[in-house]
């Protein structure tokens, strides 16, 4: 994160001297999403959940990142749950792609991993999905909700686990164990 950081300010520093642009320096230019993702990692890491973690495998690329969340309290807790994320070069007018690495057995989350959390989607009819108000702040904060108070029944993405809650609210609990102590940790 540093490096990129770094790489803004210099090319900063560059903008202020009135050198012949080349190709050379066209091609140095540092997109909005990147200089969006720099404000918004700062944050993003100054505001993180006590249950959650981010990790970039490379610091110069800002718009690929793994989330890890540990819930603390709900069926899930005590699973390391990861998530993959992906900044498309259209933020903020799209939002990030997000995708569970780990296999969950979550009424919101299915089991390869596709989420349903209305901030993700680009159009939604409830009024909640994403605007370019939006953060990875935001997105962090709703991943770490879909354990707590966005853990939803009603609506649900993984019918199979939705049912399967509605109809024996202790296998439930026992399944999710059981995929907590598999795949979770």
């Amino acid at each position: 994160m540093l490096t990129l950081a770094s790489k803004l300010k210099r090319d900063d520093g560059l903008k202020g001297s009135w050198t012949a642009v080349t190709a050379s320096d066209s091609t140095r230019r540092v997109s909005v999403r990147d200089e969006l993702l720099v404000k918004e990692v700062a944050e993003l890491e100054a505001n993180l959940p006590c249950t959650c973690k981010v990790h970039f495998p490379d610091p110069n690329k800002l718009h690929c990142f793994q989330l890890t969340v540990t819930p603390d309290e709900g069926y899930c807790q005590g699973g390391k749950f990861q998530f993959e994320t992906e900044v498309p070069d259209a933020y903020n007018m799209v939002p990030p792609k997000v995708k569970c690495l780990t296999k969950i057995w979550h009424p919101t989350v299915t089991e390869t991993g596709e989420i349903c959390l209305s901030l993700l989607r680009e159009h939604s009819m409830d009024g909640t999905g994403w605007a370019p108000t939006r953060t990875l702040k935001d997105v962090v904060w709703g991943l770490n909700s879909l354990f707590t108070d966005l853990l939803n029944f009603d609506n649900p993405l993984n019918i199979e686990a939705a049912k399967h809650h509605l109809q024996d609210k202790e296998d439930f609990r026992n399944k999710v164990d059981d995929y907590n102590k598999r795949y979770a940790r």
